[in-house]
Formats: structure tokens, sequence, C-alpha cells
């Protein structure tokens, strides 16, 4: 990699399930709609040239002055045990994006590989920021009215009371930018939303929420009930629970679209009701579509490192693209840093 190399944002364009076309593709699709105030530094597009160039020849963007191609020889497979891969493909485009983060050639990475790969050699790579234990991984669900932060769903599926704190700082800032709340409430998520409900580490993630509650906006306990209702806009939880409540809630839309397109097509009186319910189906179709929001950030590493769906096509990818400009523009990192200091200061004093 070359010293005078410089962007913002390294793209790994081989992770993807659909390949390099997709993921140039949503490039191209970002590039379209994002301002170019929000584009000071390239975007650094990471894979194999022999790909690479071919498709950003297709879509007219091989000599666009907004990106530059990195060359990387190799690709960490979806199915690869996440440790052997780090340790034997350094020239692979997921861990080349990575390290042009951590030497300062790039200020983000989104990648769609694998998720194993990316938070271990992240964490590796980028260290966590001063004051946070364990980085979070950070997912953006819909909900009735608005959208909601759900954090942790994924990443850390043992925490300790400590760290559902800090994953309250984490979501609450990174609400803040990508949802535009400027003071959000943060809930916790539990089985009851009465005092004492929960396992013991709920319980005292619960008191440690509360003595520093007026410092990041903490209302509560909150339950399942409660996802999808807009009275918070970040709910806390561990990373067991977070992956199981997301992959349900991601399969259990795919069962009533698949229901309701089967009892529609019964008979031509439902047919012509879903014809004229149209614009209604299309709507609900766009509020719950994630492709607004491609990527997941891992948070709490000294710079962002956000991960999309490895099945993303171009507009997921083009999402994600978006998230993480704006994640850059409006300095996260930084912004968590703060909060995370003063939060800890707080718990400090308390003993």
């Amino acid at each position: 990699m070359s010293e005078e190399l410089s962007g913002g944002l390294a793209l790994d364009a081989m992770g993807g399930d659909l390949g390099v076309a997709e993921s140039v593709e949503g490039l191209k699709l970002a590039l379209t709609s994002v301002p170019d105030e929000k584009l000071k530094d390239p975007i650094l597009v990471v894979g194999r040239e022999t790909e690479l160039l071919p498709a950003l020849e297709s879509v007219g963007l091989k000599d666009d002055p907004r990106i530059r191609v990195v060359h990387a020889e190799d690709v960490i497979g979806m199915d690869e045990k996440p440790m052997q891969a780090i340790k034997k493909k350094g020239k692979s485009s997921m861990l080349i994006a990575l390290n042009l983060v951590k030497e300062g050639q790039a200020k983000a990475i989104l990648s769609c590989g694998n998720t194993g790969a990316l938070m271990g050699a992240g964490t590796i790579k980028i260290r966590p920021l001063d004051g946070v234990e364990r980085p979070a991984l950070a997912t953006i669900i819909p909900g009735k009215e608005k959208f909601t932060v759900l954090i942790d769903s994924g990443a850390n599926p043992d925490p300790n009371p400590i760290h559902f704190v800090h994953n309250a700082v984490l979501g609450a800032n990174f609400a803040k930018i990508v949802l535009g709340v400027e003071n959000p409430r943060i809930g916790l998520l539990t089985i009851g939303t009465e005092e004492g409900k929960g396992g013991e580490k709920i319980q005292q993630a619960h008191e440690l929420l509360k003595s520093v509650g007026t410092a990041i906006g903490y209302e509560g306990l909150v339950e399942g009930y409660h996802l999808f209702d807009g009275d918070v806009e970040v709910i806390v939880c561990d990373g067991f629970v977070g992956n199981a409540v997301l992959k349900s809630c991601e399969s259990l839309f795919k069962v009533i679209s698949y229901y309701l397109k089967k009892e529609l097509k019964k008979s031509p009186v439902r047919q012509v009701g879903a014809l004229l319910a149209k614009g209604a189906f299309k709507g609900m179709k766009d509020h719950f579509n994630p492709d607004e929001y491609g990527s997941a950030p891992f948070l709490g590493l000294k710079a962002p490192v956000l991960k999309a769906h490895g099945g993303s096509d171009r507009y997921a990818i083009a999402g994600g693209i978006k998230i993480a400009l704006n994640v850059i523009e409006h300095d996260l990192t930084a912004h968590i840093l703060e909060d995370i200091t003063k939060v800890n200061e707080l718990l400090a004093k308390q003993g």
C-alpha cells in the first residue's frame, strides 16, 4: 500500500455473497445520491483488480475521482473459521481494508464478509477505545412510526453489567447521528418492566444504568412488547438475546409475507382486493425494508467498522455506504469516547 494513499471509507468489495458486480452497483447508487460535501475523501475500493476494474468500467466509475482502487489478491470465505482466516489471509480484501484504517489511510471500513473474521480482526487491528471493555454490534430495527437501535445484536453474548452501560452509550451516540435524535431515550430489555425482573446481571445493569441515567437518557426496563412501539430510541441487551431477536424478526417477516401472498391468490376477489391495496402493501414493504440502513456498526473501536449482511444487494450496500459516510462526517468515534469517559468517571465516583 502506498504511503500517499488516503481516503475516507475503505469498501471491501469482495466479501459479499452476490459478488463484486453487486458491490460496484451499490457503490454507483451511493455515489449518485450522496452530496459532494460528504465525499471530502475518496472511497477506497478494495478487491482483485482483475475483477474490480471491469466491473467499475461497466458502470462508468473506472476513472471516477471519487474512488480509488486498492488491489487485494485474496478473499475470506463465509464458511472459513475466523481466526484461521485472520492468520492465513493477510492479503485478503477484508484485512487489507482493515489495515488501511489501522494505518490512518482510511477512516472506516464497510464489509459484507465473514462476520466473525471482521469482528475478530477489527478488534485486533483497530483496538477498542479507551474505556470500552467490549465492542458491540448495533442494528436498526423498524417500528410503528420510527426506527430504533438494538444493541448488542451479536458481538458479546455474555456481558457483565458494565458492558450494558457501555452499550447504552454506544447505541445512543449512533442513534443521534443515524436517526437524527438529539436526546435518545434508552431502555434495557428484560422479561418485564417491574423492578427485579430478569436475571442477576440484568438487575445489576439496571442499577448501574439508573445511577448514570441523567447523563445518558436511561428510561428504565422494557420488554418484548416495546421493541417496535417507539417508546425508546435505543434498546440495550446482551448479544445472545439481540441476535435471537433480530433473526426471529427477519424470519417472521418472511413468513408473514409468504402467507399474505398465498392467501391473496386464493380467489379472484382477493386478487382484485390485492391489486386495489397495492399501494398500501408497497408502503409497508418500504417501511420494513432494511436497505436504507444497510449495515450494522461494530461500535466501541478506535475507528468505525461496519458490517453489511452477506447477502446484501446493491440497494443494501448503497445504504451501508451512506451510513458509513454519515458516521465519518459526524466523527462518531470522538463523541463515543467523550461520553464513555464521562460515564466511567461517574461510575468510578460511586465505587
